[in-house]
């Protein structure tokens, strides 16, 4: 398994354990606490470049009156496997949450998913893609796993230029578009190129708010790109790539043409 950090004391009484190795802690006694409406990155992917990112996640806790907050810590965790007590890979929150009452037996939480990469126990490139969201709440005499609250998407950042030339260029002649689409690769902590991939040629008139597509071209295997058009009128040329399972979409911004 691999799993991204540990939970810290509450009290200075928590098994270091409990985050360690939760198949460890999946029966006995353990708060005994709910978790619901828990929105990783308000929702949105996860996208992770070459360095350190960090992520906030929300939640909400429901404990009964007899339990203090005081007596557990709690934080969320994504997960890959049959089940959080079982996973193939697991990150957890470096800390626990914080949280405030909302009532006597409800808590609103905040916590953070920290991912670094091109190290032994941080992201590899096979783990991009989707997660399913579990959480643990951890008391000084057990730890309460919980699975399947949602699911979230980490995923390799990329990037993609343009350039267009010649500038300024006759109406009528031809527009050379180069470029390139490269991604994160989480195991060398470089940018590589991403062969192989669809990528649009798109086009905005000098005064629209608007791009258009003139075609679709193909990334070479060091993630290059290549295409002329016909120069017609003054605007901007980008390309544009809608992304993938485990790539979020990008655009280059636009580059401008000066038409004569």
């Amino acid at each position: 398994m691999r799993i991204r950090a540990t939970v810290a004391a509450v009290s200075g009484a928590l098994a270091l354990t409990a985050f360690v190795a939760p198949a460890a802690h999946a029966a006995g006694t353990s708060p005994n606490v709910t978790f619901s409406n828990v929105k990783v990155n308000k929702g949105s992917s996860m996208v992770v470049g070459t360095a350190k990112a960090s992520f906030a996640v929300t939640y909400t806790v429901t404990h009964p009156s007899s339990l203090k907050s005081t007596d557990f810590a709690t934080g969320p965790a994504i997960y890959r496997g049959t089940s959080v007590t079982r996973p193939s890979d697991l990150f957890v929150s470096d800390e626990p949450g914080t949280c405030t009452a909302a009532s006597s037996t409800v808590l609103n939480c905040k916590a953070s998913l920290v991912f670094t990469v091109g190290g032994d126990d941080d992201l590899i490139n096979s783990e991009a893609g989707s997660w399913t969201v579990g959480a643990v709440a951890v008391g000084t005499s057990g730890a309460k796993w919980v699975g399947g609250l949602g699911s979230a998407k980490v995923l390799r950042a990329a990037k993609l230029t343009v350039n267009a030339t010649p500038e300024p260029v006759k109406k009528g002649k031809t527009v050379t578009v180069t470029g390139s689409l490269t991604r994160a690769n989480w195991e060398t902590n470089k940018y590589g190129g991403y062969a192989g991939q669809s990528v649009k040629l798109q086009f905005r008139k000098k005064g629209s708010s608007t791009y258009t597509t003139l075609k679709t071209v193909t990334s070479s295997s060091t993630g290059a790109l290549k295409t002329t058009t016909t120069a017609t009128a003054d605007g901007y040329y980008r390309y544009s790539f809608a992304g993938t399972s485990t790539t979020p979409a990008v655009s280059a911004t636009g580059d401008y043409v000066d038409v004569q």
